[in-house]
């Protein structure tokens, strides 16, 4: 992600954090009768699976004896409820000169902490070093329980401050998770204390944790999330009892999923962002369930918010806004989106700042927005297989109210709301089911080619049984074909890498990972890895996604990330290909990455959750951390005629294009995410190592007519396609060639987004940065940014081709 150096850029999302206006119609909930209890349980037994496998991960590009997998037990913590186990865990977290304060960034000192069944008593931060997982025990969850003399911003730290700085790059604070945990701060007194302070970026995730705060009282300050900054990410699966806050919020953006806030005086204070999806809210006797009408002074901090598929019960207020259809400051700010949403629990579902009803509460609300709405009327594109004749166009207007309700393709629901799977987590199976594919003879040492003895242990695999990759680089010298039915998890990101001839032709481009075959159905899961190329593989899909789903979200990859270049082992880095802004090129061949990072091919459907697809923009393991020039061909490429679901799903820095739907039909999308290539104009995306292939359907920059800004990367390309919903994106061009000179004039590049062809396409919450053009349909532009100017980007509540 990019880190800018103008800190004027940022002035109002920057310096506002820490202050939060309090607003009259914040209504204190009712105190509940009902206390949450945990039995203390100090014990080191379990029957889940991380507890009981074989460790047998090493570090292929560091020290070999680095120890991966850590037990905080081992390291003198307790969980007995009495003991102080603080500098214990901190102890297990830090061993092996891991990357704290003053490192930024590192990729080859990773740690899966495993916190055993008990209770563990802490008196300060547990502090998470960068690139570790923080791993409870999802049979018998342990809790995390701060004492009441606890001192320090939170029980979890993901990004300290020293004197004002924090010791990671917040937009680069990648590769995090903590999952299975009760933390607790009922023992601190109710006007202190937060559960995680998660200042975050891309590869990060929370799941299934529940946050126990104190409930009601006088002054209460006590918060579950404290997120202050970032370039987020994604979590789910998460319970908040108590509180001041459930979540106090500020990213650019995010993506949000069953969450359920009890008992909270304000469930969600949005802070600032530039779009964030809140999906599958349960709010609870609530004083307000989604506060988003924070303002700097008076310009609104929040750029655009969707909530979809919720339930607001016995809270007064459902949403707090700032909003108003004449003389809004910025123009867009505030934009909202509500969708399928249930506020007969509230009295008012959305209500002013000065605390006047905009939207009655005591009804299901199919359909609602506020802001700025585009559509085309039907003007433009004429079908899906023949674009129209006439140049497009599309009708805008400034709305707050109630929209005829969208109906949904039957095959991306469950019910009446979108369908969603949390990612597997096995808590049932035995140890014995797992196989290790070092085990089965892979060395997984960065080197060796591993290729045979993957697929190998992919043939012998029994329906009972889980491949494993523990934690190591597996070099691919040709495609490993996944069976249309397995499942696979890794342990903290392990990498496969593709390497060799057998991916350097891009005129004859060939899968890595080919996930079954066409016209397969089966179930796949992939969890917990990091697809790489060793050194230059211009003929490298990553993975091409065949198999479709025997049933509803059978097959998907969760928190599975491609990086390609910046880091260990790749060749790819600062010392080989540091960016070259003052000299006029076309591109270096040494320095190409791959073809294609994911295919999802015409028969196949996916799932996908928290996924990274990153043509790395700087260098994450050499101490310079310098920018780099990394030329990959495409990003994502979908085919499917569906059900496709894409949640938290970011693809940043390829040459053509980072998102492209081609003939695709039944795609669901909150929130996507990417970044045009820094070095771009120089050279263009015609020039940067790639050309356009009819066979993939890749944009040709024809009617650019030879405009440098033009012929730029597409941030979403949707092409021959129907039934698109995207809730939520941010798509984002903030250099030309490194230079930000363009951000003044909002115009590092003409066109972000490009529907051709197509029908019954629905953008909703669409963000852009520095697009002259935020949607062009069929060749011509037909949004402007200069009309919908943000916080930070340029934001529409939605845009409609139907």
């Amino acid at each position: 992600m990019v880190t800018f150096s103008a800190a004027a850029l940022f002035v109002t999302l920057r310096v506002l954090l820490l202050s939060v206006s309090t607003s009259p119609v914040e209504a204190v909930p009712v105190t509940s009768t009902n206390t949450t209890t945990h039995n203390k349980v100090a014990s080191t037994s379990s029957s889940y699976w991380v507890a009981n496998i074989q460790r047998q991960g090493t570090v292929a590009f560091g020290d070999s004896s680095y120890k991966v997998f850590r037990n905080v037990q081992d390291y003198g913590a307790t969980g007995d409820g009495t003991t102080d186990d603080t500098a214990a865990i901190n102890a297990a977290i830090t061993d092996g000169n891991r990357c704290g304060q003053g490192c930024d960034s590192s990729t080859v000192t990773p740690a899966l902490v495993y916190f055993p069944p008990g209770t563990y008593i802490v008196s300060a931060p547990i502090i998470q070093y960068y690139y570790t997982q923080f791993v409870g025990d999802a049979v018998s969850i342990p809790t995390l329980k701060a004492s009441a003399s606890f001192t320090g911003i939170a029980v979890i730290d993901s990004d300290p401050y020293t004197n004002g700085d924090n010791w990671y790059t917040n937009q680069n604070n990648f590769y995090r998770q903590v999952r299975n945990f009760i933390i607790d701060i009922t023992s601190m007194p109710a006007t202190s204390g937060a559960c995680i302070h998660w200042q975050v970026a891309q590869a990060t995730s929370l799941q299934n944790i529940v946050f126990e705060m104190v409930q009601g009282g006088t002054g209460n300050q006590q918060s579950g999330i404290f997120m202050d900054n970032g370039s987020g990410g994604f979590y789910s699966d998460l319970v908040f009892n108590g509180g001041n806050y459930g979540m106090f919020v500020g990213n650019q953006q995010f993506t949000t999923r069953n969450l359920t806030f009890n008992h909270v005086n304000t469930a969600v204070f949005m802070n600032w962002n530039w779009v964030w999806n809140l999906k599958s809210l349960n709010i609870n006797n609530c004083g307000v369930g989604v506060n988003m009408s924070n303002l700097n002074p008076v310009n609104e901090t929040v750029g655009s918010v969707l909530i979809q598929d919720s339930k607001f019960v016995g809270t007064p207020q459902g949403v707090i806004t700032a909003f108003t259809t004449k003389g809004n400051t910025p123009t867009t700010g505030n934009t909202l989106v509500i969708d399928n949403c249930d506020f007969t629990g509230s009295t008012n579902a959305v209500v002013s700042s000065t605390g006047a009803t905009i939207l009655a509460g005591g009804s299901v609300v199919s359909s609602w927005a506020q802001g700025n709405a585009y559509s085309t009327g039907g003007d433009g594109s004429a079908s899906a297989a023949t674009c129209a004749s006439a140049a497009a166009s599309a009708t805008s207007t400034t709305i707050q109210g109630t929209l005829t309700p969208l109906t949904k393709p039957a095959t991306l629901m469950d019910g009446s709301n979108i369908f969603e799977r949390s990612k597997p987590q096995y808590e049932s199976v035995p140890s014995s089911s797992f196989v290790s594919v070092k085990a089965a003879g892979a060395k997984g040492d960065g080197s060796s080619d591993d290729t045979a003895a993957i697929q190998s242990a992919m043939n012998s695999l029994t329906s009972d049984q889980i491949l494993y990759f523990d934690h190591g680089a597996y070099v691919i010298t040709s495609t490993v074909k996944v069976p249309s039915n397995i499942k696979m998890t890794g342990e903290i990101w392990p990498l496969i890498m593709a390497s060799g001839t057998a991916f350097a032709n891009q005129a004859s481009p060939a899968p890595v990972f080919q996930v079954g075959q066409p016209g397969d159905t089966g179930a796949v899961e992939m969890s917990d890895l990091i697809f790489e190329t060793k050194g230059p593989a211009p003929g490298a899909i990553m993975v091409e996604w065949n198999v479709a789903e025997s049933s509803q979200g059978a097959s998907g990859m969760w928190d599975v990330h491609m990086r390609i270049g910046g880091s260990a082992g790749t060749s790819l880095q600062s010392n080989t290909c540091a960016k070259n802004p003052n000299v006029t090129a076309s591109y270096n061949a040494n320095c190409e990455g791959a073809f294609l990072l994911l295919h999802v091919t015409t028969k196949a459907t996916i799932y996908l959750e928290n996924n990274w697809f990153w043509v790395a923009d700087h260098e994450l393991d050499l101490s310079d951390h310098n920018q780099i020039n990394i030329y990959n061909g495409r990003g994502i490429l979908v085919e499917s005629q569906g059900p496709v679901w894409m949640y938290g799903t970011s693809s940043e820095h390829s040459q053509l294009y980072n998102f492209e739907f081609a003939n695709a039909q039944n795609v669901y999308a909150g929130v996507i995410q990417s970044e045009t290539p820094y070095m771009q104009s120089n050279p263009t995306a015609l020039n940067g190592g790639f050309p356009p292939s009819d066979t993939y359907f890749d944009p040709d920059f024809s009617s650019c007519n030879g405009d440098a800004a033009c012929e730029k990367a597409w941030g979403l390309r949707i092409f021959a396609s129907t039934d698109i919903l995207v809730y939520g994106a941010g798509l984002y061009s903030f250099f030309d060639n490194y230079d930000q000179t363009c951000l003044a004039t909002e115009s590092c590049q003409v066109n972000m987004v490009s529907i051709e062809c197509s029908t019954e396409v629905y953008l909703w919450a669409l963000s852009t940065k520095a697009s002259t053009n935020m949607v062009t349909v069929d060749g011509t532009g037909v949004v402007n940014q200069s009309d919908n100017m943000s916080n930070f980007c340029q934001t529409i509540a939605v845009f409609e081709e139907a």
